[in-house]
């Protein structure tokens, strides 16, 4: 066989193909790698095993599309309120669709206080029970806290400055470390076959907007973030409850607003979030989920964690197509982990369509989509071995 010897420019040809097919490799290896899943650095070294595969789950979840989710869904709707009469787990979003969200959103405001029922008048017991009953079932669930003010007494919307008073030295730093343990105390009686369901802590959100007592003008940011840290060190360390993953959610960014100024750093978060509700300006809305999302992304890539849209919605669905036409096509390939829905409470005041609703068919059709996950979509996703 004759031997083929380059001449000098077919070499020169060979070597800068070379070079680029070695590139091309490396990018593709890269770009392959980034969709592999790697054991992350948890806040709590100690995570519960269901903990470390809620997080794994959410991984694999957000490379398939994103898991839907609704606000107290089984709690209450429009027109009912849970209770045992009804016979069944009873839920709007069932009714319109024939499944149940993928993620279940609840508020545990008022538990500091030792109530029985939270802000909304949901018993905690009824809580208890319906978190274990979506959990078994298959669903994740996702925990809110809108605390009442700790100096003035006042609601979570009671803008009188607190934060300093409930830090290390503070005047109420006792009573704040009260509430903690009652929290802690309820969150160990949520198990299921004696293991601690996993929980996607979000407290002290929207700190970047005014209206709650630990936000913009009302606590100074370096004062949140030992807050943060704070509370973060009292259920992990003091109270063992390493079933937690930490859900750090903004709101909708303005323009001079960084996403990271109230950031408590990486050891004290798992996941990044953000609020953005559309105020009937559909426009404004997709800006800020495109801008804000971004954000988020670049972020979360940066410091490889995981992100979801962790409340959104348009109160009463006014809008025509809102889910197919205003959301989906800007959430689609977002790479979210979950997108939650705020509540269905009354006809003056709901985020989900209910029977009879005019937007009914718009959200069958936007449950039809494929990167939108409920309860039986998330349940049959065929996950990699851990």
């Amino acid at each position: 066989m004759r031997t083929f010897i380059p001449n000098t420019s077919t070499q020169l040809f060979l070597r800068r193909l070379s070079v680029l097919l070695m590139v091309s490799f490396l990018t593709s290896c890269k770009s392959t790698l980034n969709t592999l899943y790697k054991t992350p650095r948890l806040v709590d070294k100690k995570a519960s095993p269901s903990a470390q595969v809620l997080h794994k789950r959410l991984f694999d979840i957000s490379k398939k599309g994103f898991a839907v989710g609704h606000q107290d869904d089984t709690s209450y709707g429009v027109g009912w309120r849970h209770s045992e009469d009804l016979g069944e787990t009873y839920s709007d979003v069932y009714d319109v669709i024939g499944d149940y969200p993928a993620v279940y959103g609840f508020d545990i405001g008022h538990l500091e206080l030792g109530n029985e029922n939270n802000l909304d008048n949901v018993p905690f017991d009824t809580m208890r029970q319906l978190i274990i009953d979506a959990h078994k079932n298959g669903g994740i669930i996702t925990l809110s806290w809108h605390l009442d003010n700790p100096t003035s007494g006042g609601t979570s919307w009671d803008q009188t400055p607190a934060v300093k008073d409930i830090l290390d030295g503070g005047i109420h730093q006792e009573k704040y470390e009260l509430w903690v343990a009652r929290v802690a105390d309820f969150l160990k009686t949520l198990n299921y076959n004696t293991q601690p369901i996993p929980l996607l802590f979000r407290p002290f959100h929207e700190m970047n907007g005014s209206w709650f007592w630990w936000g913009e003008g009302n606590c100074s940011a370096s004062d949140y973030k030992k807050l943060w840290r704070n509370t973060v060190r009292l259920l992990r360390d003091k109270h063992q409850l390493h079933n937690l993953l930490y859900v750090y959610s903004p709101n909708k960014l303005n323009r001079e607003d960084k996403y990271l100024k109230y950031f408590p750093g990486n050891r004290y978060v798992d996941i990044l979030g953000i609020d953005i509700y559309d105020f009937k300006n559909s426009r404004d809305y997709i800006t800020s989920v495109v801008n804000d999302l971004g954000v988020v992304k670049d972020i979360a890539n940066r410091k490889k964690k995981l992100y979801a849209f962790t409340e959104t919605g348009i109160e009463k669905i006014p809008t025509p197509n809102w889910f197919t036409r205003v959301l989906y096509p800007y959430i689609e390939d977002s790479g979210i982990a979950w997108i939650l829905f705020w509540r269905n409470d009354r006809p003056e005041h709901h985020y989900m369509p209910y029977k009879t609703h005019e937007s009914e068919n718009d959200f069958k059709e936007f449950e039809t989509f494929a990167k939108t996950l409920f309860l039986k979509d998330i349940n049959n996703l065929n996950q990699p071995n851990h």
